[in-house]
C-alpha cells in the first residue's frame, strides 16, 4: 500500500519534522521500496575533531527509515534500530537510501545504507518499524 502519491506530498508532511528539517535534511526521491534522502554537510554537523559527528549519521538514517516505513504503511513506528558506522564521511554531502527488505502484517524490516557522495560506505541502520492500525 503506497501512501504518499508523490515525492511532493511526501516532503509537504515530512517538512513538520523540524528537528531532520531544521538539521538540513532533504527527501530526494520516494517509490514504493526505496526513499533516498541526503544532508549537505557544514560546519554544524562537526564535532570537536572536526568529523561529523554519529547523531548526525543516525539522524538521517533514521528520517530515511521513517519516511519508508511510513509510505509501506501509516503509520508506522520504530520498534527497534541499530546502526554500524563504517568509516567516516570524505565528501562534502551524507546520501541515505533506504529498502524494505521485509514487510509483514504488523512489522517491517528496512535497510538504510548510508553514503557520502564520494561513494564511501559510511553507516548501514537496520530498523524494525511496527504498523500501528488507526481505527
Amino acid at each position: 500500500m503506497v501512501n504518499y502519491d508523490t515525492v511532493e506530498s511526501a516532503r509537504e508532511f515530512f517538512y513538520k519534522d523540524k528537528f531532520a528539517v531544521n538539521a538540513g535534511i532533504t527527501l530526494d526521491e520516494l517509490t514504493e521500496d526505496k526513499a533516498v534522502c541526503s544532508l549537505k554537510i557544514t560546519d554544524d554537523h562537526r564535532n570537536a575533531y572536526g568529523g561529523v559527528m554519529g547523531g548526525v549519521i543516525f539522524t538521517l538514517a533514521d528520517f530515511a527509515f521513517a519516511v519508508l516505513s511510513n509510505q509501506i504503511h501509516q503509520l508506522t513506528v520504530a520498534q527497534q534500530v541499530s546502526i554500524n558506522y563504517l568509516s567516516a564521511p570524505k565528501g562534502e554531502k551524507l546520501i541515505a537510501e533506504a529498502t524494505c527488505r521485509k514487510s509483514g502484517r504488523t512489522s517491517s524490516i528496512v535497510i538504510v545504507n548510508v553514503s557520502d557522495d564520494t561513494g564511501r560506505d559510511v553507516a548501514q541502520f537496520v530498523g524494525t518499524g511496527f504498523k500501528l492500525y488507526m481505527e
